[in-house]
């Protein structure tokens, strides 16, 4: 049995809070039910599966947003960025200690995941007659491999060199990673093992940023930072730590531990939305919020004035950086609640209400090929199971589908009703696929689960 997940964005804390130990804890409780029921082969006898593999799609250690790419824990500012030099001795020591904090605030959840690939998964034994033996206490244990693939909020991860290595050899121990020593894997035929794993399952899967230019730079490869590092940290990491710095006397309790969990938002352009949702429900005065407008204004400016993102500007044509700066400037001409309507507007007349990555699954060339029956993304954070093709081979019939990953995460959804509003709903999320193989699950291939919770 192969389980696939991606997009669980642990955080240090500093910026947000990442999805709670109770989704690991219910996760754990789903991989019992579905070894077991994998354990009902296709022959109609019960026979414990023989491994369990977990592959971890990319995005889940989010080592994007934290403040400690901007200041360290002691609050003294520095220069580094993910997109400074990586063979500065500094770049290493900055994403050390992010790393450090993530693993700590997530200490609880992961233990779970290492006590797993300890100590294997228990399965009831089976009797003579090749049913559940359900009157004992003895378990077969199973024995449960975790692999590590990257996307674009963990791909320091991918950087080689003795310094990365040793933050690397800290995450295979946490997690109980079966994870060679070595850059982790951007793509799967960047490992021989996780390769030969996903073809076992006729699977092809990766993270998905390739497809996304916002968050990745095809001439630069996945050793480079992108668009979405320099917004993430230099607008969204950012924000709270100034109106904290500036104005925090002067502003209601816990507004600036609202404004951290910009992060969480969703969509991402209703930022604006959420801010000033925040203000008018904590009764901030005109003056202030003109204040706090002001900070955002500054900080966007600088953005979009970054080396990185003028490079951009110039490979684009009137897409990524032209919205972003569409979306995030004007808000030295108009109020918040006219750039409310803006992002209401951005959001339905370009993107709509779901973004799918089914085109690009449509164009790989494992599906081209009929070599993979499954294609699988992550990073849109959006659960999708669509159809591709299917194929007749004499009396036996192929079906090739499209499968998202979806993610786990805390959200702050923008209601559809009345959008203006400002209104959020907070939840979390939980998605995850598995397949099987062998006659497992009773001959099925695939099961996809997606759900929500709130505490």
């Amino acid at each position: 049995m192969l389980i696939i997940l991606s997009d669980i964005h642990l955080a240090d804390g500093t910026c947000a809070k990442p999805v709670s130990q109770a989704a690991f804890e219910l996760f754990i409780d789903r991989l019992e039910e579905m070894a077991f029921n994998a354990s009902w082969r296709k022959d109609g006898h019960y026979r414990p599966i023989e491994s369990i593999d977990i592959v971890l799609l990319g995005d889940v250690l989010e080592t994007l947003h934290s403040t400690l790419w901007i200041q360290d824990k002691n609050g003294q500012p520095h220069e580094i960025r993910p997109w400074s030099d990586v063979r500065d001795p500094a770049y290493a020591r900055v994403l050390d200690s992010i790393t450090e904090a993530i693993l700590e605030n997530n200490a609880g959840s992961l233990a779970l995941l290492r006590d797993l690939t300890q100590n294997g998964l228990g399965l009831t034994p089976p009797t003579r007659k090749g049913e559940p033996a359900l009157k004992t206490r003895e378990q077969v244990m199973v024995p449960v491999r975790i692999f590590y693939l990257l996307g674009n909020h963990d791909w320091y991860y991918h950087l080689p060199g003795s310094a990365f290595e040793g933050i690397r050899k800290k995450i295979r121990q946490a997690f109980g990673l079966s994870n060679p020593p070595g850059p982790f894997p951007h793509e799967a035929r960047e490992s021989a093992e996780v390769q030969a794993l996903l073809d076992e399952y006729e699977i092809y899967a990766q993270h998905g940023d390739l497809y996304d230019p916002f968050n990745y730079f095809k001439e630069k490869g996945r050793d480079a930072a992108s668009l979405g590092d320099a917004l993430g940290v230099e607008v969204f990491n950012r924000f709270p730590l100034e109106v904290e710095k500036q104005m925090g006397a002067d502003l209601p309790p816990g507004i600036v531990d609202s404004l951290r969990e910009l992060v969480n938002v969703r969509p991402a352009l209703a930022v604006p939305l959420w801010i000033s949702g925040q203000l008018r429900q904590n009764h901030v005065s005109r003056k202030r919020q003109e204040q706090l407008k002001t900070i955002w204004d500054d900080l966007c400016k600088q953005f979009l004035d970054l080396p990185l993102v003028r490079q951009a500007d110039r490979r684009f044509r009137l897409d990524l950086v032209d919205v972003l700066q569409l979306a995030i400037t004007v808000t030295d001409r108009i109020p918040f609640k006219t750039l409310d309507e803006l992002v209401v507007w951005l959001r339905k007349k370009m993107w709509g209400n779901e973004i799918s990555f089914t085109r690009f699954a449509l164009r790989e060339e494992a599906f081209l090929k009929r070599e993979a029956r499954f294609v699988v993304y992550g990073h849109t954070h959006h659960h999708e199971v669509v159809p591709l093709d299917s194929i007749s081979t004499g009396a036996e019939r192929t079906n090739q589908m499209y499968l998202n990953s979806g993610t786990w995460h805390t959200y702050y959804d923008l209601a559809r009703y009345k959008p203006k509003e400002q209104k959020f709903v907070p939840y979390q999320v939980l998605t995850y696929l598995a397949f099987y193989k062998d006659g497992e699950r009773g001959g099925r291939h695939f099961e996809t689960w997606s759900g929500a919770f709130s505490d």
